[in-house]
This record gives structure tokens, C-alpha cells and sequence, in this order.
């Protein structure tokens, strides 16, 4: 089970810190992601990380994002720093492969 959760309503250029807690799945042994969806478009991938640490993200993020995870606690998060309007989606965390059923995600409203 995955749940994401500190989205909310920020102006464009503040931060957001997402969290996701995973049940039944060992961070020690599952490369994790954070992925959104804007209403209507398809769901797409925003960062990744795996299990030795290594951390990639979409061209969009433009190193204005970071994701970490902790082992110890099995949540996965997402730093959000200067945010645009065009990040407004809902934010979703999965394996890296997505074979988790999909939970409801957290959504992030950024204003101009």
C-alpha cells in the first residue's frame, strides 16, 4: 500500500516536501519513484531512486527537486524547491517499475 502525502497550495518559487509511506515493500531491495498526473494527461515520471542511493529525474525537474528515502522507516520523499506553475499535478510514489496499485497520490496546486 502507498501513501503519499504534503501537497498542498504553495505560489510559484516556494517548496513542498512530499512523503510516502510503503507497506509491504523493502526499500533495502526496491529501486523507488515519484511520479504525477495533471487531469487528463497520462501519468508521468518525475524521479527515481535506487536501492544503492542513486537518484535520476525527468528534464524537467532542472535539479530543483531531490528524492531521498529512509530504510529504517520505508517512507520515500520528494523536496520540491522552486516550484512552477507547470508542476501542478497529483504526485504519486511507486517502485521505480510502478507495480504497486496506484494509491491516491497527494496533489500540488502552485500559483503564479
Amino acid at each position: 500500500q502507498l501513501q503519499a502525502s504534503g501537497g498542498g497550495l504553495v505560489r510559484a518559487g516556494e517548496s513542498l516536501r512530499l512523503s510516502c509511506i510503503a507497506s509491504g515493500i523493502d526499500f533495502r531491495f526496491t529501486a523507488m519513484g515519484w511520479f504525477r498526473q495533471v487531469a487528463g494527461k497520462e501519468r508521468e515520471w518525475v524521479a527515481r531512486i535506487t536501492t544503492g542511493g542513486t537518484a535520476g529525474y525527468a528534464n524537467f525537474v532542472k535539479d530543483r527537486f531531490a528524492i531521498s528515502g529512509d530504510n529504517v522507516k520505508n517512507q520515500l520523499y520528494l523536496q520540491m524547491n522552486s516550484l512552477e506553475p507547470e508542476d501542478t499535478a497529483t504526485y504519486f510514489c511507486n517502485t521505480a517499475a510502478s507495480r504497486m496499485p496506484w494509491g491516491q497520490g497527494t496533489q500540488v496546486t502552485v500559483s503564479s
